[in-house]
């Protein structure tokens, strides 16, 4: 339906001012809202999504506001909204929600989460996917990642099934497509005011990478080596199928046979052994070639399905129709919404010849390769964001042994953006208030090392929303200030919001 003109003005003044103000080169903010924001509620058997609290949900937001955050970010859920049956999709509660920010004058950055919660660091709540996914996967469990010793992963769907029909007919890229077409129609009169970008999720956590340190069942713990997840019939016959055109037909039974476990170190390894491991040979090469070259064509493959949805919907010269108080309408042109992946911040044995922790995550990056610009490469063709997490961590936190440089890694990832065009945004990876983690979290937005006096970071989302933010809301909205590149106005008093 159309806009209120007056909503719709309001954001258009806001951004005059901010550009009046020299806003235009700063970082803007992004909160990342509870991952229960949105919660299925039964109602007589039924279970619907609603917004878990929302008055006290509209009086953070106002607040947030109020700091001078630019906007949130919040996760659609695939097993929220597509919960029931395939094709049938409920966005009423992130209609409710993106109406709450307009008023409150925020943007929103739609994560489009095609994974489960529960599994990964700070998740406190459990999402599953789907229902019917979960019953499919039943069936034929290869739809999951699966390791060397058979486990397999139902947080996400195996890239080995990207183009086949295993879900009711339809192949998991057309799932993943229907759904943002779905999300995109639904939410047709906040596209480019208030719905800024739509982040694509790619593999757990929302990430693209392999599920290769699932440290929620236990199996990992930092800071291991991870596994290697291509034990799935798909990646093993597609594995076959490639070790063949070689004419190595024996390097296609599985991943290497040497490469330890979740838990190891790379020295404890023959594969990752940092004098004579075996991934530096012709071997090594090729399985680590392959096992990356699907995860960077896993995400082409969606990004080119969802990126032509997007541009259908939301074409470059897009405009809305607002309702004036006459009664009569008046058009105006919108933003372009953006589409992006994340990325993860994998720093652990950064400092290793190997990089272990990054091999099996699926990133070929080690001291001999950079594994991130053919990443850069494809996400150019796309016109897309990367979104890369970790940015509030510094390497002398990190214990020596495991030789972890988040910085280092931060630092390639800034370079290769750069040399590619590439927009990339930030997200602290753990929920940190202290006067360190927020100086470096400012440091890798507006660095020294700043290209062509513009910000590293196009964008910082922070983590995460809650009653941990408002006991720390002093030294937050100081934060907020510094990256506003303004002095702060006398700080409102904030109350203490449950949400």
């Amino acid at each position: 339906e159309p806009v209120s003109i007056e909503l719709f003005e309001q954001h258009e003044n806001e951004e005059r001012e901010g550009a009046g103000r020299g806003d235009t080169g700063k970082v803007p903010v992004y909160v990342m809202l509870p991952l229960d924001t949105v919660w299925r509620q039964e109602v007589g058997g039924v279970y619907n999504p609603v917004l878990k609290t929302p008055k006290a949900l509209n009086e953070c937001l106002q607040r947030l506001k109020a700091a001078g955050v630019t906007g949130v970010m919040v996760d659609v859920w695939w097993g929220m909204v597509e919960a029931d049956a395939p094709g049938k999709y409920n966005f009423d509660a992130y209609l409710e929600l993106l109406r709450m920010a307009a008023l409150n004058g925020l943007k929103v950055q739609a994560v489009m989460s095609f994974h489960a919660a529960g599994g990964n660091v700070g998740d406190n709540v459990n999402i599953p996917l789907p229902d019917w996914v979960l019953q499919v996967g039943e069936e034929q469990p290869d739809i999951f990642y699966t390791d060397a010793s058979g486990c397999r992963n139902p947080e996400c769907l195996s890239l080995g099934c990207d183009n086949e029909a295993v879900l009711r007919g339809r192949t998991p890229v057309e799932a993943y497509r229907d759904f943002v077409k779905a999300f995109l129609s639904a939410t047709e009169g906040y596209l480019g005011w208030v719905v800024s970008e739509v982040t694509v999720g790619l593999g757990p956590a929302g990430e693209m990478r392999y599920p290769s340190y699932p440290e929620g069942d236990g199996r990992w713990r930092f800071p291991g080596i991870g596994e290697f997840q291509c034990y799935d019939a798909y990646m093993l016959e597609d594995l076959k199928e490639k070790a063949k055109e070689v004419g190595h037909p024996e390097w296609g039974h599985g991943g290497p046979h040497d490469s330890g476990n979740y838990t190891k170190c790379p020295w404890e390894t023959g594969f990752f052994h940092p004098q004579s491991g075996s991934y530096k040979t012709e071997y090594g090469d090729f399985f680590l070639q392959w096992y990356s070259d699907l995860l960077i064509d896993h995400g082409d493959r969606v990004l080119a399905s969802v990126t032509e949805v997007v541009r259908e919907q939301c074409p470059p010269e897009m405009a809305v129709e607002c309702l004036l108080g006459d009664g009569s309408k008046k058009v105006r042109q919108l933003e372009e919404v953006k589409v992006g992946i994340k990325l993860a911040g994998v720093h652990w044995w950064y400092k290793s010849g190997s990089h272990a922790g990054e091999l099996t995550a699926g990133y070929y990056n080690t001291r001999q390769r950079n594994g991130y610009r053919s990443i850069m490469k494809m996400l150019k063709r796309h016109n897309a964001v990367a979104n890369f997490t970790a940015v509030e961590m510094r390497d002398c936190e990190q214990p020596e042994y495991a030789k972890c440089s988040p910085q280092g890694l931060l630092a390639q990832l800034q370079e290769d953006a750069v040399a590619f065009g590439i927009p990339l945004s930030g997200e602290n990876a753990l929920q940190r208030y202290d006067k360190f983690a927020l100086d470096q979290i400012e440091h890798a937005s507006y660095g020294e090392e700043t290209i062509e006096n513009c910000p590293q970071l196009k964008r910082l989302t922070f983590l995460r929303m809650g009653q941990s933010m408002f006991d720390n809301w002093d030294a937050f909205e100081s934060f907020i200030a510094r990256m506003n590149r303004r002095v702060p106005d006398d700080a409102a008093p904030i109350n203490n919001v449950a949400v």
